[in-house]
């Protein structure tokens, strides 16, 4: 599918963002195309990771985790998270085309996480 984005729907979808996921307490989110590109990026202030380096790693290992999915018989897992001592990865499906990639800390719990990622990746769609 083919996507056109303007600066309208960027400032759209990094609003939800802020107000769903970055107020709440997430450190950083970013919504990036299978390929790495980063579309829209967010975070807390307190933020030194590389972004850019963090989304080609994301858009790769959610490759590889897609292509561990058919090996097993699903078409797809939609959801990885992964658990570290001081921040956590949470990578969530947008469609087909996009991956919203959430980094978060001890202080928000996953459940709530995935909630409020769902509800930014439903108005996202719409943007979409």
């Amino acid at each position: 599918m083919d996507y056109t984005l303007g600066q309208k729907e960027l400032d759209s979808m990094e609003e939800i963002l802020q107000k769903d996921l970055i107020d709440l307490g997430v450190h950083c989110v970013f919504l990036i195309d299978m390929a790495g590109n980063i579309i829209v990026n967010l975070d807390n202030g307190d933020i030194e990771h590389d972004i850019y380096s963090l989304a080609a790693l994301a858009a790769g290992n959610f490759g590889a985790v897609s292509a561990m999915a058919r090996i097993v018989g699903e078409n797809e897992f939609s959801l990885l998270f992964h658990k570290g001592k001081k921040e956590n990865i949470h990578f969530s499906k947008v469609m087909t085309d996009f991956l919203l990639v959430t980094i978060f800390g001890r202080e928000t719990s996953l459940g709530f996480l995935r909630l409020k990622v769902a509800e930014a990746i439903k108005k996202i769609k719409v943007i979409l």
